[in-house]
């Protein structure tokens, strides 16, 4: 009988001839939890751009000031996306599926080009003291944030942390159907009240907008409760 022994794993010529034509070097190194600090920082972004918002029902005044803040926030979470996308394309073994590392990286950049829709929404239709629908699904969305920032902190131990994780993910959805009958009761007030065509067709869009975002967050918890499955 012959024995085969080897004290080290080969990485196939392909790859050697990749990395030497391209210039590129690939991360060999068994998993790279650095995925994680990046996915905590664009999380970050989001529950910032969330409490912009709030500044803006606060303060309508402020709104191109705040437009101009969430523009800044919005370079920085594009750019913290990009370095997540780099980094995914140059390392062999990830500590998630690369398809999940991928999708919850360009969620949460999406929740924050989301915001900034809305804040600009504000700004270009001269939108004046925002109703008390606005102020309310605002809240909500610093919740739904909030739990998102906790969930994603928690990633780097899934099985250890999947009660937590879970946890996030229902508040989660508890604040997107919270939201679902604020918008509805809204909307309906608009259409039963408001006799200026224009401002109703204003502030349906923003409600939407913000409704929507809502929706995402929810979209996000069911991504990371997928993880969960995967992986606790």
């Amino acid at each position: 009988m012959i024995l085969l022994c080897c004290e080290f794993w080969c990485i196939p010529p392909t790859l050697h001839l990749l990395r030497e034509e391209s210039g590129f070097m690939f991360n060999f190194k068994q998993k790279d939890d650095e995925f994680f600090d990046l996915f905590l920082e664009s999380a970050k972004f989001f529950q910032k751009g969330a409490f912009v918002l709030d500044e803006v029902m606060k303060d309508y005044t402020s709104a191109t000031a705040k437009v101009e803040e969430i523009n800044r926030i919005e370079h920085e979470a594009d750019a913290i996306n990009d370095r997540i996308i780099d980094k995914l394309n140059l390392t062999f073994i990830t500590p998630i599926d690369r398809e999940d590392i991928y999708a919850l990286a360009n969620n949460l950049d999406d929740g924050v080009d989301l915001l900034q829709g809305i804040l600009q929404r504000y700004e270009m239709y001269r939108m004046g003291k925002p109703m008390p629908g606005a102020v309310n699904l605002t809240k909500l969305l610093i919740s739904a944030t909030e739990e998102i920032v906790r969930a994603v902190s928690l990633l780097g131990n899934i099985r250890k942390n999947q009660v937590q994780i879970l946890d996030a993910s229902h508040k989660i959805e508890r604040y997107e159907s919270e939201g679902d009958l604020i918008y509805r009761s809204e909307v309906a007030y608009l259409f039963d009240n408001e006799k200026d065509p224009i401002e109703l067709i204003r502030w349906k869009d923003v409600l939407e907008q913000l409704e929507d975002t809502l929706d995402h967050c929810e979209l996000i918890a069911d991504m990371l409760r997928g993880v969960v499955m995967k992986y606790a």
